[in-house]
């Protein structure tokens, strides 16, 4: 083959190559870090996981995330465990389209995107729970609203918003939010709200630390069960007033470091 037409072939070949190379998909980059967490945070992040399972918030599944302190771009969570297991190891760090930034070989939960869109929504967030709460489920299902009969519930007055995934999706799903769409859409029934329940599936609780988002938790499925056993008995049900509820949340809001230094403390003995 002559010299020259040997060239133009291996440029041609060459420029074929470099074209389809630009057109196919490139691996796409891990975010990048916003740096160690505090190891308190992640202390207290897996004693959260710990109390959420002793106080029968959480089982085998259900998670709980932190919002990392250094940038509200990223988020703190379990690699894909069962609570009662987490240990420091296990947190891993996110970006806010639920992206791990380091994953190595670690899975992570399906439902990551609650807890990605959820921050993107609501700057105010610092923590979330996802659980599966079995006294709430009801609520989410027969149309009856989940009021607070309980001051230590008070934060519910406000009301608590029911996200159908159906409708969100507009078609059949497995009733899982595995994408940032469902995401969104479950950010957008939670608006202001601290609590919103889920389909026939469970609940999603948020605050502003790792200590109220518990409590919170925990109450949650406390006045679900309060509340179905005052339904049971047939008479009226008295609920908290705006103004009680009101007053009564501000009263326990500076007193929610004593159960969480107890919860936390039981926790940690398991």
């Amino acid at each position: 083959m002559p010299a020259l037409l040997r060239r133009h072939l291996l440029l041609g070949l060459a420029t074929t190559a470099v074209a389809l190379h630009a057109a196919s998909p490139s691996k796409a980059q891990a975010p990048a870090s916003a740096g160690p967490p505090d190891p308190a945070l992640v202390e207290d992040l897996v004693a959260a996981n710990r109390i959420l399972v002793d106080q029968g918030v959480v089982d085998g599944y259900g998670h709980v995330s932190a919002r990392h302190p250094a940038s509200a771009e990223r988020y703190l969570m379990a690699r894909s465990i069962a609570p009662e297991l987490v240990t420091a190891a296990d947190i891993m760090e996110y970006d806010l389209d639920s992206v791990p930034v380091d994953a190595r070989g670690r899975g992570s939960y399906l439902e990551r995107f609650i807890h990605g869109e959820i921050y993107r929504a609501r700057p105010d967030v610092r923590a979330i729970v996802h659980n599966h709460s079995p006294s709430v489920i009801p609520f989410g299902v027969t149309g009856v609203p989940l009021r607070p009969l309980y001051h230590m519930s008070a934060f519910l007055a406000g009301g608590v918003p029911v996200f159908d995934i159906r409708q969100a999706s507009g078609g059949m799903t497995d009733m899982l939010v595995r994408d940032a769409a469902l995401g969104r859409a479950l950010a957008g029934t939670l608006g202001a709200a601290p609590v919103a329940l889920m389909r026939g599936h469970g609940a999603v609780v948020v605050g502003p630390s790792l200590p109220v988002v518990v409590f919170r938790s925990v109450y949650t499925e406390v006045n679900a069960r309060l509340q179905a056993q005052a339904l049971a008995l047939g008479g009226a049900v008295t609920y908290l007033d705006p103004e009680e509820a009101r007053r009564a949340e501000a009263s326990i809001t500076g007193t929610i470091g004593r159960p969480w230094e107890l919860w936390k403390r039981k926790a940690q003995g398991r």
